[in-house]
């Protein structure tokens, strides 16, 4: 089985390595923040590494080999930090603070904020290369960052939840329902920031 190869394992291993060196990045950026502004921008930072059974679905969806190269070569999501922070301002800087950064490399950026999915989600994904420095290597290791607002957050929760409820009766309706509850959650991030600034000018 794939969970017990070597070669799958000592994978495993880097891609924990990689969410520890982003996280550790995270973590800073949080401190500097903290002092530069006497505010932290995260409310929350969640990590999680993909289980043996979703990155098998992954591939046999995509008809792709399943070992180690192909997971190498194919997926970007099997580590994953979710970043919530205060404000939707807060997201950006942070991440550009991030991706400024010489031993990171952007690969990939999915603005769901500015442009949601057509279901209501909203969130900025980043797709990040990190070094990670072993006794005989440094490999770069690809890392998935999510960042929201606790708005954002709270909804996407909610959303997953129903989402994956059998025989949904007036599924139209309740999509439709949900999509405007996003528009709202925008509009009251947005008042938030607003109400924040104004505060600070005083």
């Amino acid at each position: 089985m794939l969970e017990i190869q070597p070669e799958y394992v000592r994978m495993m291993t880097w891609f924990k390595c990689a969410i520890m060196e982003i996280e550790t990045k995270l973590n800073v950026l949080n401190q500097e923040f903290s002092l530069q502004y006497d505010r932290n921008p995260f409310e929350s930072i969640n990590t999680r590494l993909k289980s043996t059974a979703s990155i098998v679905d992954k591939l046999n969806r995509r008809g792709l080999e399943i070992s180690v190269d192909s997971i190498m070569n194919n997926l970007t999501d099997i580590a994953g930090i979710r970043v919530v922070c205060s404000f939707q301002e807060d997201i950006y800087s942070v991440a550009r603070m991030l991706t400024s950064q010489d031993d990171v490399s952007l690969i990939q950026i999915k603005d769901y904020i500015k442009n949601p999915k057509p279901n209501g989600y909203r969130s900025l994904h980043l797709i990040l290369a990190i070094p990670i420095f072993l006794s005989q290597e440094t490999r770069y290791v690809k890392v998935e960052v999510q960042f929201r607002t606790i708005a954002m957050d709270f909804w996407a929760s909610l959303e997953h939840k129903m989402h994956y409820k059998k025989h949904i009766r007036n599924a139209d309706m309740i999509s439709e329902r949900l999509a405007k509850c996003s528009d709202m959650i925008e509009q009251i991030d947005l008042e938030m920031q607003s109400i924040r600034h104004m505060i600070e000018k005083e």
